[in-house]
């Protein structure tokens, strides 16, 4: 099977049949954020969500840091994967397990220096796969998502190369980069968001390059 493919910062039930027609993998539903697009109310992910067929992941973008209310988000939600965008401050990727065992979990990292690869391969031991984006958590406005900015793919790389479970690379990707992308960090998936979007929407056209890319051998 070639590289699975996520595409994120769906706003419709539209726009999720769309990227299902392309052979989405995975939907992305982002919640409340503190910057960046497509954040949309916990109603609309969980009615987006319930249009989604079986085969297909529903990610729910989480910026809660604490796991009682990552649960509690998740509950308003009921998709089948959770995206935590942030580190968890309180509670332990054990206690989330417990309370939501069907559901799978996602931590993205956000590649910033060589200390990312630690922080990933720490964590890849406790999810069930890692998101690599291009982020800045350290900022007074918390950059956690949706940049559109690449960030160095060696690191990512070294990443894939170490982690205990799948990788999903993100940041930036478009349908002019992603197979270099692909080529270079080799991951299970990429993510995407602004880059087959035109004026904040879907565009049919971008994403049916960006999937003609991603298959191009």
């Amino acid at each position: 099977m070639g590289t699975r493919f996520k595409i994120c910062c769906i706003k419709s039930e539209a726009e999720a049949a769309l990227a299902i027609s392309y052979g989405a993998h995975a939907v992305g539903l982002v919640g409340r954020m503190p910057s960046g697009p497509g954040p949309i109310s916990d109603e609309r992910i969980m009615e987006i969500a319930k249009t989604v067929p079986p085969a297909v992941s529903t990610f729910m973008l989480t910026s809660e840091t604490s796991v009682k209310d990552i649960i509690n988000h998740h509950k308003r939600t009921l998709t089948s994967t959770i995206q935590i965008v942030d580190a968890i401050s309180s509670g332990t990727y054990t206690d989330l397990r417990e309370a939501l065992p069907a559901i799978k979990i996602v931590q993205v990292i956000h590649v910033i220096d060589e200390r990312s690869v630690e922080e990933a391969v720490e964590k890849s031991e406790l999810v069930d796969a890692i998101l690599l984006d291009s982020g800045n958590p350290l900022l007074k406005i918390k950059q956690l998502g949706g940049t559109g900015r690449v960030h160095d793919w060696k690191i990512s790389r070294k990443i894939r190369e170490q982690s205990r479970c799948p990788v999903f690379l993100a940041g930036g990707l478009t349908p002019e980069n992603v197979r270099q992308a692909i080529d270079e960090v080799n991951p299970f998936a990429v993510d995407v968001c602004s880059g087959v979007r035109t004026d904040g929407k879907l565009d049919e056209k971008k994403l049916e390059i960006f999937v003609n890319n991603i298959n191009r051998i």
